[in-house]
Order: structure tokens, then sequence, then C-alpha cells
């Protein structure tokens, strides 16, 4: 039975990982096709396709009456998008932070962690912050396209946005993996939650853990695979503002789901332990950034940091699990 569930686990993270891709590529051609500009779709549909994992585990766990296990995937993601994610594309290949869009964003990731951290803290999630949250999303998607309009065109984003974004596409094939990735996400989330619930159950695990650990894990593996082949193709500014972008996302619309469809009691532990994990990797990854040498490079001794955060973390999880 357990190794069947690990089978369908697998199998669910592949074809979500791979659906999600497809959605990306089949929404930011249709978005090309139709004139809207490279530096918009980079940094609305594409950061929202790295979400897309997220955004429909947790939609998923909610609908199953697993809030701590979506919250858990929110909260979770976001440190592993930090902590691992990142440490290991800067022990690759060190990052520059270069861009004016990201100097924007980061102060914006930590003021909305700690929205996130008041919502939680009184250890309720009603359904009203999950309605400001996704109202939240909303004004911030607004606020990019309003920023990627004014964007200096030397803007090295600018410039590492427009090489990614699929061009020459014929609209009905965009279209064609537009509905598979539709189609298919929802689907493989919920085979991916069931799977992974049972499995973590077997081995006493509660549903806050699940989300913390192996879901976040898993919905966290494509900003991995775009933020390393982003950094090795020297585009740091895109490898770095995928991983924010994400983390971003992560809060006002993944965590919105268990607030606007399982509103309810939440996990203690959620509300201090990961929340503050989750805030102090935020402002980790400001100061590295901007260090006090000035150089806004994020170098492989601060990567290596961050992984250590992250097998810390993980090794405090099981010892209390």
């Amino acid at each position: 039975m357990l190794i069947i569930e690990s089978v369908i686990f697998l199998v669910g993270l592949a074809v979500l990982s791979w659906s999600a891709d497809k959605f990306v590529f089949g929404a930011s051609a249709i978005a090309r096709n139709v004139g809207i500009s490279p530096m918009i779709i980079g940094l609305t549909i594409v950061a929202m396709g790295s979400s897309a994992p997220e955004i429909m585990v947790s939609a998923a766990a909610s609908l199953d009456g697993n809030t701590d296990t979506a919250i858990g995937n929110a909260i979770g993601s976001n440190i592993t998008n930090i902590a691992l994610v990142l440490g290991i594309v800067a022990l690759i290949k060190p990052l520059s932070v270069t861009s004016s869009t990201l100097r924007r964003e980061m102060p914006l990731l930590l003021v909305i962690t700690l929205i996130a951290w008041y919502f939680l803290h009184d250890l309720m999630f009603t359904r009203i912050e999950g309605i400001l949250l996704i109202i939240g999303f909303v004004l911030f998607i607004g606020w990019l396209i309003l920023l990627s309009r004014k964007a200096d065109k030397d803007d090295l984003l600018q410039a590492e946005t427009e090489q990614e974004i699929p061009s020459d596409v014929p609209t009905g094939k965009a279209l064609f993996w537009l509905i598979v990735g539709l189609i298919l996400l929802p689907v493989s989330a919920s085979y991916m939650v069931d799977s992974a619930v049972t499995i973590a159950r077997h081995f006493g695990m509660s549903d806050l853990i699940i989300g913390l650990t192996i879901i976040a894990l898993g919905t966290s593996l494509p900003e991995l695979a775009a933020s390393i082949a982003g950094a090795m193709k020297g585009e740091d500014d895109l490898a770095l503002g995928n991983i924010i972008g994400s983390n971003i996302f992560n809060i006002l619309a993944v965590m919105a789901m268990p607030g606007l469809i399982a509103p309810g009691a939440v996990d203690p532990a959620a509300a201090s332990r990961d929340v503050y994990t989750m805030i102090g990797l935020s402002v980790l990854l400001i100061i590295f950034s901007f260090n006090l040498r000035g150089t806004r490079r994020i170098n492989r001794y601060e990567g290596l940091a961050f992984i250590a955060c992250y097998i810390g973390y993980q090794c405090y999880l099981f010892a209390g699990a």
C-alpha cells in the first residue's frame, strides 16, 4: 500500500510540474501573440505559473479539510524557496542583485510576510483574511503591470525576460497547451495531496508537517529548476526574481486558499515556529542581497548558510514530530 501511494505521489508531482510548465508556455505565448509586453508576461504569468503547483495543492488540501496542510504548504514553500532553492543556486553560481525591480520587491516581500504572521498569530484564519489576501494578490499584479510599463529599458530584468518568453508560437498550439495545463494541474494536485497525506500519516506526521516538508519540497521543484536554469544562463535577476515573486504569490494566493475554502483554527506551531522561520529567512535574504560591503551579491558562503538553515529547520521539524 505504501509503495503504491509513493508511486502515485511521484507521478502526481511529475505531472504537476509538467502541466505547470505547459500552462506557463501556453499562457505566455497567447499573451505575446496579443501584444502584451514580455516584461509584463514575465512578472505576472510566468511568476504565477511557478506558483501554480502550490496554489492547486493548497486548494486541493483545503477542499479535503486539511487546512493545516494548505497553510504548511504556503509557509513551507517560502522557506524552501529561500533556504534550499536560493541556497543551491547561489552555491552553484553567486547571484548579483542589480535590477531596480527586485530592490523594490524585496522589502515588499518582508511586509507581506509580516501580514501573514499577523493573520495567523491569533491561531484563527478567517474567510475575511483569505479575501484580503486575494485582494492583495490582485493589487500586486496591478502594481507589477504598472511597474513593468515604467521599467527602464536598460534594466537587466527586461532583457532577461525578453529571452525567456516563447515567440512565434501559433495561437492554436498555445491554447491547446494552456487547456492541458488547466486540466492536469488540479487533477495531479489532488492525487499528490491524497498520497502525501497517506504516506505521512503512516509515519505519524501531522497535517502541518506534511505541508511544511513533503508537499512544500515537491511543489518548490519548478522554482529550483527555473532558478538554476536562469543562473546558468547568467540571468541572475530572473533567477532571483522568480523566487521573490513566487514567495509573494505563495502568501497572497496560496495561503488565501484555506482562508477562502476551509477557514478555522491554525496549528499553534505554524503561527510561531514556522512563520518566524519564514520571517527570519526573508530578513536574511535582504541582508545577504544588500550587504554592508555594498556589492549587492549573494555569494557561495551565503548560499551555504541558507542550506544550513534549511537542514537545521528540517531536522528540528522531524525531531519534534
